[in-house]
């Protein structure tokens, strides 16, 4: 049998080393969102997109095929605000610049702010579309009743595989804010 001292010095070492566990644990679930972003990111996987000016901006348009870019438009539960794309889809070469427009209207009678998370369909396009600008890189807030058309303007890269003819870019509004909270 262990003298009580050696046993209160084991317990010891042991609420350490179970405490250490949980607290690597919380680090590890902390952590893991903002790195499932960054490798979302790198590699387009979930239908993550690059965003912002970079070199495929320089992309060469291939004129010798077209591409079918959907759009669609919605908002989580409890998100009080009508959200769909003021064009269905469009049709263009792979390299070349184009612009849509989304329209939000707040259905309430406060302030609301959302934000959009894109998403883009198939997965293996979603490295190949880069939106040079976009209403998704900042929350919006809209006055109560206010509508207004949102715009985002990408480029499909001329890569594209060419087994991919059509893409499906969607955003999802949620609530951020709201104005009387």
């Amino acid at each position: 049998m262990k003298p009580a001292g050696s046993r209160s010095s084991a317990n010891r070492r042991l609420a350490f080393k179970l405490l250490g566990g949980v607290g690597a644990a919380f680090a590890f679930g902390f952590l893991l969102v903002p790195l499932y972003d960054v490798i979302c990111e790198a590699t387009g996987l979930n239908g993550k997109t690059r965003n912002g000016p970079v070199a495929m901006a320089a992309s060469t348009v291939d004129a010798s095929r077209a591409v079918r870019v959907e759009f669609i438009g919605t908002t989580m539960q409890g998100m009080p605000w009508e959200f769909h794309p003021n064009t269905d889809r469009v049709s263009l070469h792979p390299g070349e610049i184009s612009t849509v427009s989304f329209r939000v209207r707040n259905m309430t009678a406060s302030t609301v702010t959302g934000q959009a998370i894109p998403s883009v369909s198939p997965g293996k396009a979603a490295a190949h579309l880069q939106k040079l600008d976009c209403f998704c890189f900042k929350q919006q807030t809209l006055a109560p009743g206010e509508s207004r058309d949102m715009p985002v303007s990408f480029i499909v890269d001329s890569r594209l595989p060419d087994d991919v003819n059509a893409i499906t870019l969607s955003y999802s509004f949620f609530e951020a804010q709201r104005g009387d909270q």
